[in-house]
């Protein structure tokens, strides 16, 4: 496991674009956290979630770090590069948790800063701003089980596109697909079971009773979803041929 761990940090430091995509995911997320931040007006007393409103950048951070844990195995797909990898490491299973161990530490990393310097942006831009440790850890394991997802999903469907298209849609779609429902009862389920609407939920610090499901409960469905894309990825690896 120690040389496979090894074999996949260095595919995945070596590989054209990896630094920029995790300072593209650290940047986006302070940047756009920071914009939100200074766009809330709020002296002393806010109606607004400020702790949420200080994490907007997670939405488009997520995206970046989708994109990159596509490419961790999506690459090696479009390339031919599998089989020199299934070659050198047989035990698919193997591959597949060392894959998974070094992208998350990795994304780890990103996510940190990017929560990190979101949280510091907030605290600057918005006096009325109070540290909640919950959304702020909530926030890195969001992003942490995203990029399980795609990768998951990349290993599925064998392209690295087709994965990143598939995670941006349940990011972005399955939103407004939920916002556009004109019955109620189905938009609160649909947000429920959505793997980014019910993760978000983590990052909520007022109003939870009227959340369509609880902080710690969405990060578990968006933790089911990872999962399940993970089994399916796995399922795909060992019964495919490279």
């Amino acid at each position: 496991m120690r040389t496979a761990l090894h074999a996949e940090w260095t595919k995945l430091r070596t590989a054209p674009g990896t630094w920029w995509l995790l300072l593209g995911a650290a940047a986006a997320t302070i940047g756009l956290s920071a914009f939100a931040s200074g766009a809330v007006s709020c002296a002393v007393r806010c109606s607004a979630d400020l702790g949420k409103v200080s994490l907007t950048g997670v939405q488009l951070g997520q995206a970046v770090i989708a994109i990159l844990a596509a490419l961790v195995i999506g690459n090696e797909y479009a390339t031919g590069m599998v089989r020199v990898s299934l070659a050198a490491v047989p035990r698919r299973t193997r591959l597949l948790a060392s894959k998974a161990a070094v992208l998350l530490a990795t994304t780890t990393a990103a996510s940190v800063v990017g929560v990190a310097g979101s949280v510091l942006a907030g605290r600057a831009l918005l006096p009325a701003h109070e540290f909640v440790w919950r959304p702020v850890v909530g926030s890195v394991l969001y992003l942490e089980l995203i990029a399980l997802l795609s990768l998951g999903l990349a290993t599925a469907v064998r392209s690295p596109a087709a994965a990143a298209g598939i995670v941006l849609g349940l990011l972005y779609a399955w939103p407004i697909l939920a916002l556009a429902m004109s019955d109620k009862t189905w938009r609160r389920h649909l947000e429920q079971v959505g793997p980014g609407t019910a993760g978000s939920a983590v990052q909520a610090t007022k109003d939870l009773a009227a959340l369509p499901i609880q902080p710690w409960a969405g990060l578990g469905v968006l933790a089911l979803w990872a999962l399940g894309a993970l089994l399916l990825g796995w399922v795909v690896l060992v019964r495919r041929d490279g």
